[in-house]
């Protein structure tokens, strides 16, 4: 790869067009056409936003000290230092995005940290994949009351990929699904972003349950669009 010194702000192809509520992704690859590919992916995934697009540990250095990003892509060899090292030393959540498939070079990347590991080339549903596994591991971790060991298991399930969440002993999915339910009526959005679980599975554990009359559901009309079901814990149903 070649580096570029094209100021990290004339770099960002999609600069100026982030939500305030988006998370802040910095995206550090010397190979500019690379790091625009990757910021076209990133800014194509709801909920975030495209900081910066540098080539260089300096460069990233500067972009992390002007402001913090809430993730950092970041390519291993890099012009004046090394991606793995700029993410150990950084503290900021990260994915490695790279060529390099040794192992010693992947496991090095784990201890630092990182929440994934990429090898280039890769579909830009791979990416898309891991943002928003990464999104939904971060609304778990983001809490105001100390975790419990099934929040913590339940968060690095949806993170890692595990195809059935890790829960305390005797937990099931739709036990996930029920407890996010609460007292409350929501929609399988709602509760498939507080369980953890992707929207289709929401989905079809819900109506699981309503088929079993555990939950009861209703249509909401909006002023325009197919009608929303809404999902609520059915009167006097035993769990």
């Amino acid at each position: 790869m070649t580096s570029n010194s094209t100021p990290p702000e004339s770099r960002d192809p999609r600069r100026g067009t982030r939500s305030a509520r988006d998370m802040r992704v910095l995206v550090v690859d010397d190979d500019f056409r690379v790091a625009s590919i990757h910021a076209d992916i990133v800014s194509g995934v709801s909920g975030f936003g495209v900081q910066a697009t540098v080539g260089t540990c300096a460069e990233a250095r500067a972009a992390m000290a002007a402001q913090s990003p809430d993730l950092v892509l970041a390519d291993v060899y890099l012009p004046d230092g090394d991606g793995i090292e700029l993410v150990r030393s950084s503290g900021a959540d990260a994915f490695v995005l790279s060529a390099a498939v040794e192992s010693a070079t992947v496991r090095r990347a784990l201890t630092a940290g990182v929440h994934a590991y990429l090898v280039k080339p890769f579909t830009r549903q791979s990416l898309v994949d891991r943002l928003e596994r990464f999104s939904r591991y971060r609304k778990l971790m983001t809490t105001p009351h100390p975790l419990k060991q099934e929040e913590i298991d339940r968060a690095l399930s949806v993170m890692h990929g595990t195809s059935q969440p890790v829960t305390a002993a005797g937990s099931t999915t739709e036990d996930l699904v029920l407890d996010a339910l609460g007292t409350e009526e929501r929609s399988a959005a709602e509760v498939a972003e507080v369980a953890g679980v992707s929207r289709a599975t929401a989905q079809r554990r819900l109506s699981a349950l309503a088929g079993r009359g555990v939950v009861t559901v209703r249509l909401r009309y909006g002023s325009s669009g197919r009608p929303e079901h809404l999902y609520a814990r059915s009167s006097g149903a035993g769990w």
